[in-house]
This record gives C-alpha cells, sequence and structure tokens, in this order.
C-alpha cells in the first residue's frame, strides 16, 4: 500500500482554512518555510510523524482526520476529495460522471 501524500496534503489545506490560518501562521507554528508548508499541502513532499503531530497541534485536530483514506489500497481512498468536488457540479455534470463510473465498471 502506497500513502498518497497529496489527500494528506489536502486535507491539511482543508483544515487550515477552516481554521482561517494562513500558510504563513501555520509555517511560523511549524517553524518551517511558508514553501514547505506549499510542498506538503501538494503532496510534493512527504511528511514524518513528527511533523504531522505539530501540524495536527497547530491545527487542533487528530492524527487520524489527516491520514485516514490516504492510502492507496484503502477502501474509502480519494472518497472525501471525490464527493467534495462532485458535490460541485451541475445536476447534468453529476449525470455526466455517474455514466463514466458506470462506462468504467463494465469494462473487464
Amino acid at each position: 500500500m502506497n500513502v498518497d501524500y497529496s489527500v494528506i496534503g489536502s486535507k491539511i489545506k482543508r483544515q487550515r482554512l477552516s481554521r482561517r490560518m494562513t500558510q504563513e501562521n501555520l509555517a511560523e507554528a511549524l517553524s518551517v518555510s511558508v514553501g514547505y508548508v506549499s510542498q506538503v499541502e501538494r503532496g510534493k513532499t512527504s511528511i514524518n510523524l513528527d511533523l504531522l503531530a505539530k501540524i495536527c497541534a497547530a491545527l487542533e485536530c487528530r492524527m487520524d482526520e489527516l491520514v485516514s483514506e490516504s492510502a492507496s489500497g484503502c477502501p474509502g481512498y480519494l472518497a472525501d476529495s471525490f464527493s467534495e468536488k462532485f458535490s460541485q457540479l451541475s445536476p447534468r455534470d453529476k449525470k455526466a460522471v455517474l455514466g463514466l463510473i458506470d462506462a468504467l465498471l463494465k469494462e473487464p
């Protein structure tokens, strides 16, 4: 199973924005550069457990909130991300996406 750091980064960004924090605020709390926070949020760099624990403390969230469903082999992989994006589509586009999913599921 591979860890998808872009999933973790998206969740970090979502948590940060929900707390009305800037990347600068988070970088300062972690004693890292703004560029590093940006790389983490985009999934361009992996993070260790120590830094993840610091991020959780700064964002006042639990570690499982950030890492759940981030492994490519787990059943809920990308479910949150898909659901969030799907909800933003128009009814016509939602129908098109469902048609595409049906077609993909029928492929051998």
